[in-house]
């Protein structure tokens, strides 16, 4: 019998321009989750902002993880959850997915894996409302998912997205939060037929320029008229910190997920570079930021168990 089962799930980078709420890429930055057999249910969580995530049965991870078992109709077992924090809350990396993806992935392997990974997907899918986040942080790389509405229900279809070795992510984490809700709340509910054809091609042309590593390509590919004209405002000087990072050889600059997490293209040359001039140009809007190269996880959840 397994008594005890760990999960490291990957940060993600949602949107990524053009593609939004349908492409996202998991990252080298991660939260881990240990689920124990136990007599009563408790939560600890450690590491980066921990003591903001609540411990008790609202708790996302054990939410999810009592979904799992709510859906092969079995109750629950109580478990002692460890959590330990590597990325930031409220900043649009992903952290909700990292949840998540966490509570199922643990809860199917204490059950014996009754699910495969594609029902652990559309779990997971329904628990966050979109597929753009917790989609690479269960399956790794760099993920579109399409939707697939049939006569009987809706399914998934899920297309890997090559990512060449010489386009670098650039994540600057600043020092404030901005929430989904109101990051949402800032959108449209209509866009027009040209702005729609623009997206449309502009994520055709991502989708090539990852793949190729084309500087042309990218540098157009990142424009996006759906949501970040909108969300710009929501996060103080952005424009500077665009033009700041442009200027110094980055292929563009976009909002990571909902923001506040702004995310950089670079190659692996220019890195160091704009690394500095987004920090720079932060600084002086009054804004601390933390901001880092990383590189795509290409595994996504990772699971181990113990056997009593």
């Amino acid at each position: 019998m397994t008594n005890s089962v760990s999960v490291s799930v990957p940060a993600t980078t949602a949107n990524l321009g053009p593609g939004f709420d349908c492409i996202g890429a998991a990252l080298t930055l991660y939260n881990r989750f240990k689920f124990t057999h136990q007599e009563e249910v408790e939560i600890r969580v450690t590491g980066i902002e921990s003591d903001r995530v609540r411990t008790d049965d609202s708790n996302l991870a054990y939410r999810s993880f009592v979904k799992l078992y709510e859906t092969l109709g079995q109750i629950p077992p109580p478990v002692h959850i460890d959590i330990e924090l590597g990325v930031p809350l409220a900043r649009g990396l992903g952290s909700s997915a990292t949840a998540i993806v966490g509570g199922l992935v643990g809860a199917n392997l204490l059950a014996g894996e009754p699910l495969d990974i594609t029902a652990v997907m559309e779990l997971a899918i329904a628990l966050e409302g979109h597929p753009d986040n917790v989609v690479p942080a269960l399956l790794g790389g760099c993920r579109l998912a399409a939707s697939v509405e049939t006569l009987s229900r809706q399914r998934w279809e899920i297309c890997d997205v090559p990512w060449h070795e010489s386009v670098v992510p650039v994540v600057a984490i600043p020092d404030f939060e901005l929430s989904t809700v109101e990051a949402r709340r800032v959108l449209p509910s209509e866009v027009s037929r040209a702005d729609a054809i623009f997206n449309t091609a502009h994520l055709g042309l991502l989708l090539r320029g990852l793949e190729t590593g084309n500087e042309a390509w990218l540098g157009a590919a990142l424009q996006d008229r759906l949501h970040q004209p909108y969300r710009q405002a929501l996060i103080r000087g952005y424009e500077a910190v665009q033009q700041a990072a442009v200027d110094t050889g980055a292929y563009g600059l976009v909002i990571s997920g909902a923001g506040p997490t702004l995310l950089a293209l670079t190659n692996r040359g220019q890195a160091g570079a704009v690394i500095v001039a987004i920090a720079q140009a932060w600084q002086q809007a009054g804004v601390k930021a933390q901001v880092r190269s990383l590189e795509i996880d290409n595994q996504g959840a990772r699971s181990s168990n113990e056997v009593a």
